[in-house]
């Protein structure tokens, strides 16, 4: 089934009262040739008027303001999506040895998508994983980065917990270890310092059947949040790798934002005053499209409670993607 009727709650409760929340939210799925956002709709308690607009990287950001004081803040975002058949590498295409030639072209073209950004800095570390994979690739370019992925599949423990939401590519290779927000970080870093454009992709990944070795019980136990990387392959486009699966981009997969890196497509995300800590609860519900029975399934996932440290007099609140 490729139509989904997603349902994402996001919950913040405070200990006291606290006022003059602002909050970013980006939790509309992308609407192109690949996928279709059919309808959207995100309610806000206590209930708030809702402004939008569409950044940089074309993601759908709303904005919410709520001025009185309250103890709790609820976020729902509604939306039924059609997914297309994803891109896959297709045979051949460039080398990997006439890559430098289009190197200048693509960081001028492409600049956002090569340059290291905070999460996903440039460190000699990066060139291990680089050679491994540039040795028992095909010699083309969309050989080496899906090499790439199987690289960092194969030799980083998915581990829930072992990073956080601010850990950079440098934490997981100290580690070893990481979870899916982390090895698309590191997927990025390998693939832009050979020069190959690559962008973060945030989104949700429906659970389903999944081949050998893939971690994704590891991935739908908390919620359904996912990340993975689009790399851009000369001649061919955009095209969608997730090493944390280790399989290709499926009918599974719903894209809701791009960006440099996590730090650009939070899903939520804010500010409030008052002297009051939080804990955050994440509800991810999925109903596809009709069984071999006729009947609609509806699959149901949720994320335990995150504490708070500390009461400053205004505190960030984001929901983590870290799955």
């Amino acid at each position: 089934m490729n139509r989904y009727h997603l349902l994402h709650a996001t919950e913040f409760l405070y200990d006291g009262p606290v006022y003059e929340s602002y909050n970013e939210v980006r939790l509309r799925p992308i609407h192109d040739d690949r996928q279709s956002c059919l309808s959207f709709r995100l309610t806000t308690l206590p209930n708030s008027r809702v402004s939008s607009y569409k950044d940089g990287y074309g993601n759908w950001i709303h904005v919410s303001n709520i001025l009185p004081h309250h103890r709790r803040l609820r976020f729902e975002a509604e939306s039924v999506v059609l997914v297309h058949e994803a891109p896959a590498p297709e045979p051949g295409g460039m080398q990997l040895r006439d890559l430098d030639a289009k190197r200048a072209d693509l960081y001028e073209e492409h600049f956002d998508w090569v340059a290291p950004s905070a999460y996903v800095p440039y460190l000699p570390e990066l060139a291990e994983i680089s050679k491994s994979a540039e040795d028992s690739c095909d010699g083309t370019v969309a050989g080496f980065v899906q090499a790439t992925s199987d690289t960092i599949h194969r030799n980083f423990v998915y581990m829930k917990g072992a990073t956080h939401v601010h850990s950079s590519v440098r934490d997981s290779l100290t580690l070893r270890a990481g979870v899916c927000q982390d090895f698309a970080h590191l997927l990025l870093g390998v693939v832009r310092m050979r020069g190959l454009p690559a962008r973060y992709v945030s989104g949700y990944l429906v659970s389903g059947s999944a081949g050998p070795g893939a971690k994704q019980e590891e991935v739908i136990g908390g919620q359904a949040s996912h990340a993975w990387a689009e790399v851009f392959l000369p001649g061919q486009g955009w095209v969608g790798f997730d090493p944390t699966l280790g399989n290709p981009i499926e009918l599974r997969h719903i894209r809701v934002a791009y960006g440099r890196d996590y730090g650009d497509v939070p899903p939520v995300r804010g500010v409030y005053k008052g002297r009051a800590g939080q804990s955050l609860s994440v509800d991810v519900r999925f109903r596809p499209a009709l069984d071999d029975s006729g009947h609609e399934q509806f699959a149901e996932t949720s994320a335990e409670p995150e504490e708070s440290e500390g009461h400053p007099q205004e505190r960030p609140q984001q929901h983590s993607q870290q799955q």
